[in-house]
Formats: structure tokens, C-alpha cells, sequence
């Protein structure tokens, strides 16, 4: 089975050059939202701005049901590679294929005809109301193009290519750029502009990577013979993609709940969130890369069954993580309120000083959410479905916590506090769990634990 493989070598190099061009992806795959921040700050202003921003955590639950069932799918894929098991690795996609169609239909369906009476529900402010709803509309009817994607992406990263989508999404990241230009300041289309833009070029990327699969990784065409139903097989693949959808997807219900609230602290402070929300994002794009590096990682090593590797690979990857978060401290913290008025193009002292509070605040604390998204990566490589699904659900409850009793009374400075402490919950939560998954106190035991340099 030929294709990039974690199963032996330097650990630390390993993780590192797969690692980086997941860095690149996500960075371009984070362009994509943040340039339409920018030419809406700028062009529409402020009201167009929240518009978008009140549809946030909307659109993270969808993509992020779509990467977490991706990713999931990826990790069964995973498994049947290292094993050296290419039957079963076809057999792990087409059912994987078949899934999908079915979640894309049911997903837009449902979310298209619900997408009103969610935003009432969030609070939407009735003067953003039509532009959200056509913003996020919009998203939701190519729902499938999203599911898709990540799902091809999903399954070349299981068999260790990193550089293939890294490629397809900075093309498609340039496209998006140019229709941004052309949407959002020539047509007049609004926030519907950034929407038509954004999945556009998204579809360009799933095409673009299909071409490339049929090409150079036919070892990822399954063939006629593997599109048979295989109960464990689909079992095995519902239980880990849809938990790390769902996963992925409470995550995002809280972040829901959570916008619900900051909708109800009106325009301003919306706009305020959703700038200091886009530069969050940039500092949790290498702390995500390297704990999606080691999912891979584990996954590959589990189907291996070499957890003392597993173990070893865990801890360089946390001393990473923790290292990236305190760097982007040292670079973030000076110049909040800067980068706040470069993102939103705003000069009101209300968006540039409570988004500065929220930057401040929150990149500390990624040192935590490092340790945290690792860990839930590690367990899910490892095929622990339910443990990872405790975690969110702990972050849901907090959110509701944040949301209903504190926000009211508190404001703005709930919000900005809500999600450090809930990952401090939630990390101990994960390093409980990780400390009693039985190969791995096995392997402990028996001390054939690697040395870094491994």
C-alpha cells in the first residue's frame, strides 16, 4: 500500500511535516471566512458585518459536523492502513461515499427549512435578519459540497497525505479571494456575495481533489466489489464518523447558545465578537493542525498496534502545542485592539476595546486548548467513541451555564471568560480519561515508551 506512512521514524519529524501543510489548510480554509470579514467590515459595515457574524455558530455547526464526520470516517481508513489492509481500506470508503449522500440530503433538507426559526430563536436582531437568513441559506443548499470535501480530504490525510488538499485549497483559497473582490464590491449582493464566493471555490477544491484521487491515489477507488453492506464495517463507521460529527456539532449547539446570548447584547457587540473571533481563529490554526496531526498519527499506530509510539507522539505533541500557544501570546496580546480595527475596519471604542478584552483573554488560555483538542483526537484515533462526546457535552452544559445565568448579569465580560474556563473543565476531563485507556497503561507499564527523537 503505497502513501505516506507515520508508523516508523523520527516521531517529532513525522508529526511536524505532516502537520504543516494541515497548518497551510486550514490557514487558506480560515481565509476563506476571514476575507469576506474584511471586505464586509470595510464595504458593508458594521450592520452587514453582524449579519454574518449572528450566522457564525451556524455555520461552524454545519462545517463542523461535516469535518468531524470526515475526520471520523478518516480514522476508520486509518486503522485498515496501517494494518496494511487495502480491502478493507475500499470497503471503509464506499460505505463512507454511501453515509454521506445520506447525511447531505437529511442535513439540508432539515436545516433549510429550520434556518428561520433558529434565528429567532439566537435572537437575531430583526434590523439583520433578511441578510443572515440569505447569508446562511445559501451555505446550507451546497451543504453537500462541504460534506464531500472534507470527506475526500478526510480520507487522503488517513493514508498520510497532508500536501495534496493543502495544494487544491490555496487555488481554490485564490479564487475565493477574486469573487470576494467581485461579489461582495461590483454586484451588490451583499452578504450573499461572501456565501456564492465561499462555495464556489469550495467546490473547485472537491473537484480538484477527486481529479487528483483518480490520478495519483487510486489506492483510494474502491472498486464495484467494495460497495457491499458490511454490517460491523458501517457500524464501526456511524459510531466514529457521526460521534466526531456530533461531537463537532455539540460543540457548535453550545457555540449556538452562547451566540444566542451575545445576539441579545445588540449590533455593536456582535461586530466586536466576530472580530476578535476571526483572530482567535488564526492562533488555533497550528495548535488544530498539530492535534489533527495526531489523530492521524494514532490512528495509523493503533491499526499498527504500537501504542508505546501512541504514548510518545501524545506528549511531543502537546510540548508543541503549548509552545505555539505561548509564542502567539507573545505576538497577539501587544497589538489586540490593532488587529481588531484591521479586521472589522471599525473605530467604534466599544468594538475595538471589548474585542481587544476577548483576544487578550482567550489566547493565553490555547496552552489549555492545546492539551484539550489533542487529547480528544488521541481518543478518537484510538476508537473511543464516547469519551470525546463527555468532553462536549461538558462544554454544552457550560455554555447554557454562561449563556442563561452569567451573560445577563455580567455581559460581555461572560463572554469573553466562558470558553478558557470551560476548557480548563474539559482538558481535565480528557487527561482522566487518557490516563485509563488500558494499551496504553500497558505499554507504560512494560517500559518500551520512545524517547522523543524516535
Amino acid at each position: 500500500m503505497k502513501s505516506n506512512s507515520l508508523l516508523e521514524g523520527n516521531i517529532t519529524k513525522g508529526l511536524l511535516l505532516f502537520g504543516i501543510p494541515l497548518f497551510f489548510s486550514n490557514l487558506f480554509q480560515t481565509l476563506y471566512n476571514t476575507v469576506d470579514t474584511i471586505l464586509v467590515g470595510h464595504y458593508l459595515g458594521d450592520a452587514s458585518l453582524a449579519a454574518m457574524g449572528a450566522t457564525t455558530a451556524v455555520f461552524e455547526l454545519i462545517v463542523g459536523f461535516a469535518t468531524g464526520a470526515g475526520a471520523g470516517f478518516g480514522i476508520v481508513a486509518g486503522h485498515y492502513f496501517g494494518a496494511k489492509d487495502e480491502a478493507g481500506l475500499k470497503k471503509s470508503i464506499a460505505s463512507s461515499i454511501v453515509i454521506s449522500a445520506l447525511l447531505s440530503l437529511v442535513l439540508t433538507l432539515t436545516a433549510f427549512f429550520g434556518m428561520p426559526y433558529l434565528l429567532q430563536i439566537l435572537n437575531t436582531p430583526a434590523d439583520i435578519f433578511e441578510q443572515s437568513l440569505s447569508y446562511i441559506r445559501i451555505i446550507i443548499l451546497f451543504m453537500t459540497i462541504t460534506v464531500y470535501y472534507n470527506l475526500i480530504a478526510g480520507m487522503l490525510r488517513a493514508v498520510g497525505d497532508s500536501m495534496a488538499p493543502l495544494m487544491f485549497l490555496f487555488i481554490s483559497c485564490v479564487i475565493n479571494v477574486f469573487l470576494d473582490i467581485l461579489f461582495i464590491t461590483q454586484t451588490g449582493l451583499g452578504v450573499a456575495g461572501a456565501a456564492y464566493a465561499t462555495i464556489i471555490a469550495q467546490f473547485i477544491s472537491t473537484i480538484v481533489s477527486l481529479v487528483y484521487i483518480v490520478f495519483k491515489k487510486k489506492l483510494l477507488i474502491p472498486d464495484r466489489s467494495s460497495f457491499v453492506y458490511d454490517k460491523e464495517l458501517v457500524t464501526d463507521l456511524g459510531g466514529q464518523g457521526l460521534s466526531m460529527g456530533l461531537m463537532m456539532s455539540i460543540v457548535s449547539l453550545g457555540t449556538l447558545i452562547l451566540q444566542a446570548a451575545i445576539n441579545g447584547l445588540g449590533t455593536t457587540l456582535i461586530a466586536a465578537h466576530t472580530a476578535a473571533r476571526k483572530c482567535l481563529s488564526f492562533v488555533m490554526l497550528p495548535i488544530a493542525s498539530i492535534s489533527a496531526a495526531s489523530s492521524t498519527f494514532v490512528a495509523q499506530n493503533k491499526g499498527a498496534r504500537q501504542y508505546s509510539r501512541i504514548i510518545s507522539g501524545v506528549r511531543i505533541s502537546c510540548m508543541i502545542g503549548i509552545g505555539i500557544a505561548a509564542v502567539c501570546s507573545v505576538f497577539v496580546i501587544p497589538f489586540n485592539q490593532d488587529i481588531i480595527h484591521w479586521i472589522s475596519g471599525s473605530t467604534d471604542p466599544i468594538v475595538l476595546t471589548n474585542g481587544g478584552q476577548y483576544i487578550m483573554v482567550s489566547t493565553p488560555f490555547c496552552a489549555v486548548l492545546a492539551v484539550l483538542l489533542i487529547l480528544r483526537n488521541t481518543l478518537q484515533g484510538l476508537g473511543k467513541k464516547v469519551v470525546p462526546l463527555v468532553s462536549s457535552v461538558i462544554e454544552l452544559v457550560g455554555k447554557f451555564v454562561f449563556s442563561f445565568l452569567l451573560i445577563p448579569y455580567f455581559g460581555y465580560l461572560a463572554v469573553i471568560w466562558s470558553e478558557p474556563l470551560i476548557w480548563v473543565a474539559m482538558t481535565i476531563q480528557l487527561i482522566w480519561a487518557y490516563s485509563r485507556v488500558s494499551e496504553l497503561k500497558q505499554a507504560e507499564r512494560s517500559g518500551l515508551v520512545l524517547d522523543e527523537g524516535a
